[in-house]
């Protein structure tokens, strides 16, 4: 997650959170191996790994938002061994195949959810605290957006993600609300029906937090793509290569966790005689989610809550 800064010219100021643990995790020092960086965001992470490899070495990052690679493009114009792909690293294996890439030899990382300058701008219909039109599309270019779930979704559809991706408690009073008020047209109008549908209690987080995050969640596919894409990966990368997995809420962690479990161990059914899936693939590196320091989060609150598992790819997957 890149904590970035909306002036009145939208400049694309850009923090990186946990920047030097997830490239450390990499172990890339003068690497001529090929890293993989899920979410190019404002390129922290990527600078810092174009900084350690080798002149040999090569970095490909994905991102679908234009605002993101117009400013990391410039940011990283000086090197000349990083490939920018606008698309979504949920077809990773589409665009490796393109470039004739077989193997991801040195690590991928996954800097998961939203960046600031994503969330801040109001045009972009994030945010509960900016009135805007019903948007939170990442990629511009995507014709499905919030508007679409909040006037299309019927109400047993729009209480279920809202339960499973904000995990709110009244999504069922809210689904009802919604589907007697269409159509909803913007950020401000959907606010004020959740605050008015809900009965007022004590809570260090807006009302309408958890639905706001479960709109973005399913209008870009975040946890599907997430978890489809890890299935992928599982294949991509090289044995001795490094997954490293940075999260930012529970949602997110807990599919990491599993994956990592998953793999980590025998898959076989437990009632299996014998072993047919070749054991673990992964080695877990960190038991324990590694989190930011003290200092970190003074600098960019927004880091508590972030989470960092790495594993390495052990051996390869029969099945």
């Amino acid at each position: 997650m890149n904590k970035n800064n909306e002036t009145e010219k939208t400049e694309f100021v850009h923090y990186t959170v946990m920047k030097n643990e997830v490239v450390d995790s990499l172990c890339c020092e003068n690497s001529d191996k090929i890293f993989i960086d899920c979410t190019l965001g404002g390129g922290g992470h990527s600078e810092e790994i174009l900084k350690r490899i080798s002149p040999k070495g090569r970095v490909i990052a994905f991102d679908v938002d234009d605002d993101a690679i117009k400013f990391a493009s410039k940011r990283l114009e000086k090197y000349n061994n990083i490939t920018i792909i606008k698309g979504s690293y949920a077809d990773i294996d589409v665009h490796l195949e393109k470039l004739g890439i077989a193997k991801i030899t040195g690590g991928i990382i996954f800097d998961l959810g939203a960046s600031y300058h994503q969330l801040t701008k109001a045009q972009r219909g994030f945010s509960f605290m900016k009135d805007a039109p019903l948007d939170m599309r990442f990629n511009q270019d995507q014709d499905f957006s919030a508007w679409d779930v909040v006037n299309k979704y019927s109400e047993k559809d729009l209480a279920n993600i809202f339960s499973l991706y904000g995990e709110e408690r009244f999504s069922k009073r809210i689904a009802h609300a919604i589907t007697n008020c269409r159509p909803i047209n913007t950020t401000k109008e959907l606010v004020e029906l959740i605050i008015n549908s809900t009965p007022k209690i004590k809570s260090k987080i807006h009302p309408a937090t958890r639905v706001f995050q479960a709109l973005r969640i399913e209008v870009n596919r975040e946890l599907l793509n997430f978890e489809n894409t890890l299935l992928k990966v599982i294949n991509l990368v090289d044995v001795g290569a490094i997954i490293s997995l940075l999260s930012f809420h529970s949602l997110e962690d807990r599919i990491a966790k599993q994956f990592l479990k998953k793999y980590s161990s025998c898959r076989c059914d437990k009632y299996q005689p014998i072993c047919t899936c070749g054991g673990k693939v992964l080695e877990i590196i960190n038991k324990k989610p590694i989190t930011a320091s003290e200092e970190e989060i003074k600098i960019n609150p927004p880091s508590r809550s972030a989470k960092l598992r790495i594993a390495k790819k052990f051996s390869e997957a029969k099945n």
